[in-house]
């Protein structure tokens, strides 16, 4: 497991327009993507506001409902909800009210539906466990 800071990822997204590419595979073998043409993190200030645009793939679009959202930890709470999401999920994510994927989620090691976990709703409409998740970034050709 790989994880960029949110600092890291606001000084590589505002030198040069990047695109991300999301990978997830289920526990049953198959595989699916998602591309955004756009893809950005604003610096502390903003609180790492996320912006997405220009979904392509076989996975849907779970980012669109993450858009233009702060990051929120359990010690700092930006999101659309009453109460904490990520205190609830355990989880840091770009959360709204609250989430539509949350690759932060639990891992588990076989599938389940459930919201605590690591999941990407609009690949098949259902919170399913995924047994991968990998956000990759590159400066847009």
């Amino acid at each position: 497991k790989y994880i960029s800071g949110n600092d890291l990822l606001h000084r590589l997204t505002s030198l040069k327009p990047q695109e991300l590419r999301v990978n997830m595979e289920r526990f049953n073998g198959e595989k699916a993507y998602a591309v955004y043409s756009n893809f950005s993190v604003g610096d502390e200030t903003s609180k790492y506001k996320l912006e997405v645009k220009g979904n392509s793939g076989n996975a849907g679009d779970s980012l669109d409902y993450h858009n233009n959202m702060k990051f929120s930890t359990p010690d700092k709470d930006n999101d659309n909800y009453s109460g904490s999401c990520a205190n609830e999920w355990r989880s840091a994510w770009w959360f709204n009210s609250c989430y539509r994927t949350n690759p932060n989620g639990q891992y588990t090691d076989s599938e389940k539906i459930g919201d605590n976990y690591t999941s990407w709703y609009d690949w098949k409409n259902s919170k399913i466990s995924l047994k991968s998740i990998e956000l990759m970034i590159r400066p847009r050709i």
